[in-house]
């Protein structure tokens, strides 16, 4: 009894193969009929129709790649930089959670991340997150920056109001630095010089902030350009020659706000960011 078990089951593996084969013989011959086909057709269109079929694909794959390559991702980061101390690692927590941190905050490393704003999470409808980078302002660590200027949508140099004029020179220099670098010459990157802690009785105001970055800096326009006549250090001379330098002579567009990391006033840098980074 046993062995006849076996050869049922023998018997039944038997059918299953042959069954098998048979289909994929079927496949074959049925592949081998379309590709008959195929070529029947293929001979009885006018060669002329043939080679413009080719052309227009290899002129489309072609138009795809170039689309590809040239194409660039939308600009949606926003650099705050600053000297140390201003106010950038303060301003950075406001705008992603609304935290106030008491005392001084200062990084070492940049702050970054990439989320809704603070203000509008409550908002209806679609809302674009934000790529927000704290660049840390301590001279050694300045050169970050650069890793982020060809994603920048906006730059946001954040100015100690209550500690201006002490600082005015080293604001000027960095500042200055940032205006003739090439990425932000060539793609007229926008700065808001925002003057921070604006809510205390003794900072200065914008205004006077403005004028004197705009002395200082044409004083560095004139001794940089007497040490060489080709600035080395930068990219790009700026203002206009033989005019006291304006930020309105900038090629890209350099306006003054201010605000107050501490009490949570930053309006005036969301505003910026949301009109740079569009919804």
């Amino acid at each position: 009894m046993e062995g006849l078990e076996q050869w049922k089951v023998l018997a039944e593996q038997w059918k299953k193969q042959a069954e098998k084969w048979s289909s994929q013989a079927l496949e074959h011959i049925q592949a081998e009929k379309w590709s008959s086909q195929a070529l029947e057709y293929i001979h009885q269109v006018p060669p002329e129709q043939i080679y413009a079929a080719i052309a227009i694909l290899i002129f489309t794959s072609f138009l795809l790649i170039l689309v590809r390559l040239f194409k660039r991702p939308k600009a949606n980061t926003i650099l705050l930089s600053g000297l140390s101390g201003s106010g950038k690692t303060l301003l950075f927590y406001q705008l992603r959670d609304g935290s106030s941190h008491q005392g001084t905050v200062t990084s070492m490393e940049p702050n970054e991340g990439t989320f809704v704003l603070h203000s509008e999470k409550s908002k209806n409808g679609k809302v674009n997150p934000v790529h927000l980078v704290d660049v840390p302002g301590h001279s050694r660590l300045r050169a970050k920056l650069d890793d982020f200027l060809p994603q920048a949508a906006g730059i946001v140099f954040v100015v100690d109001a209550l500690e201006f004029l002490p600082n005015c020179r080293a604001a000027s220099e960095y500042l200055y630095d940032i205006l003739t670098k090439a990425s932000v010459v060539r793609k007229k990157i926008p700065v808001l010089i925002l003057c921070n802690k604006t809510d205390k009785v003794t900072a200065h105001s914008k205004e006077f902030i403005r004028k004197q970055l705009e002395k200082e800096i044409d004083k560095l326009r004139a001794s940089r350009s007497a040490i060489s006549a080709a600035d080395i250090a930068n990219d790009f001379t700026l203002g206009i020659p033989g005019e006291p330098f304006s930020f309105y002579q900038c090629q890209n567009k350099v306006t003054v706000a201010e605000a107050s990391g501490l009490t949570g006033d930053i309006s005036q840098v969301e505003q910026f960011i949301r009109d740079h980074v569009k919804s």
